[in-house]
């Protein structure tokens, strides 16, 4: 998963709108939506100030902001119909992690390890890279009430650098014989607690937990070391330019840690919420994920891995097409882009739209639920079939909702 977080303007980026371009400056020509954000700001349409051009051999649209995505284009599966339930980031960050805007429920990477189980004995089942602590924080990411070997493990966080980010306590310095006699002790006092007082899940995965980070001391370290990776790896990523080294680290350990058997790893790009100066922002965070992101496709391919992995890129929500503080734009949940690629996807596919002016998904909608639904089937699970039983129900991602949309697949 490539989560931009704060939510990147599709009518920027992959949905050119050319009658918004020519209605710029004029109101909106119907009713905007009930619940805005900050309705006091908007003001009339703004077109794009991007160019758009039509790219690979399936003609899909791209902006001049993601040049060497569109060299891969031919690789995507591009949901131009998206909508959510919540306009503000917390609710929006939280249904598209878990399913839910109002509760805590579990997130997707953690029901796919509970459905997938682990391909590997010395690491966790699902990593996140510098996800921000911010708009749902840890819950974004918690396996709630399924066990708690479920949950992701994080490494670094917003405001740590990619090649700064660690997982905690895994590389200190204590010697790996005082480890073991450390946790040898503690296994000891936990099982004792169990014998006491019963069953207990939690406990129970704590002391999984802790015999994982023991296994997981020369393991994690060596995956986060790229410097074994040749140049031109590195060069493809973007690892040799500052713009694109952070987020371009992130998708090589992304692709390092999938070859490991970690089946979810999400990489993380903070600062997509641009309510002004959106021709400046929107550019700078653009050109710090297009190399990379062309890379880990590319990479993928060339490895015979992107058919067995399913990549996904989009954020919380898309922006509106009229102004904001005059050179922004507001939070828009009621049509955006999305899109995937390999996993069993049908690639240079556009499926969707949305209307004239990029506001409403109009053709072939699709929800969060329809989404999580989608991704489910292409990893082998049915989405209705995929649940646990707790406070007395049966629980799943997309609850009591959610339609594969088998127009989709490969």
């Amino acid at each position: 998963m490539l989560f931009m977080f704060g939510g990147p303007s599709h009518i920027d980026t992959f949905d050119p709108k050319p009658i918004l371009n020519r209605h710029h400056g004029r109101p909106l020509p119907f009713n905007g939506p009930r619940v805005l954000s900050f309705p006091e700001r908007h003001g009339d349409l703004v077109g794009s100030p991007f160019r758009f051009q039509q790219h690979g051999e399936c003609g899909a649209w791209a902006s001049e902001l993601f040049p060497h995505v569109s060299h891969v284009i031919d690789e995507l599966c591009i949901l131009k119909s998206m909508h959510c339930s919540n306009s503000r980031h917390g609710g929006a960050v939280l249904e598209w992690h878990t399913g839910s805007d109002t509760f805590v429920r579990p997130s997707m990477g953690s029901w796919l390890t509970y459905g997938l189980g682990s391909e590997n004995d010395n690491l966790p089942g699902y990593i996140t890279i510098c996800q921000a602590l911010s708009q749902g924080g840890a819950n974004n990411y918690s396996s709630a009430f399924l066990p708690a070997t479920y949950q992701g493990t994080p490494i670094g966080n917003d405001n740590i650098a990619a090649k700064d980010a660690t997982i905690p306590f895994v590389g200190r310095k204590t010697q790996l014989a005082q480890q073991r006699l450390e946790l040898d002790m503690l296994a000891k006092l936990d099982r004792k607690s169990l014998l006491t007082r019963g069953p207990d899940s939690e406990l129970a995965a704590r002391i999984a937990s802790f015999e994982l980070a023991f296994r997981m001391q020369t393991e994690t370290p060596q995956v986060q070391d790229l410097g074994g990776e040749t140049m031109a790896t590195q060069r493809l990523y973007g690892l040799d330019e500052n713009v694109t080294e952070d987020f371009g680290r992130q998708c090589l350990m992304a692709r390092r840690f999938s070859e490991r058997g970690v089946r979810f790893v999400q990489c993380n790009s903070n600062g997509w919420d641009h309510h002004d100066d959106l021709e400046i922002n929107l550019t700078k965070m653009c050109r710090s994920v297009d190399q990379p992101i062309a890379g880990l496709i590319t990479d993928l391919k060339q490895r015979g891995l992107l058919e067995e992995t399913l990549v996904i890129w989009g954020g919380e929500f898309g922006r509106t097409p009229v102004a904001e503080n005059a050179d922004g734009r507001d939070h828009n949940p009621h049509g955006f882009t999305m899109w995937m690629a390999g996993g069993g996807v049908k690639p240079g596919f556009t499926y969707g739209a949305t209307d004239d002016y990029g506001y409403y998904a109009v053709e072939n909608k699709v929800h969060f639920h329809d989404l999580h639904a989608t991704i489910l089937h292409l990893l082998g699970m049915e989405h209705t079939k995929l649940t646990y039983r707790y406070a007395g129900r049966d629980f799943r991602l997309t609850d009591v909702a959610g339609n594969v949309i088998h127009d989709l697949l490969a």
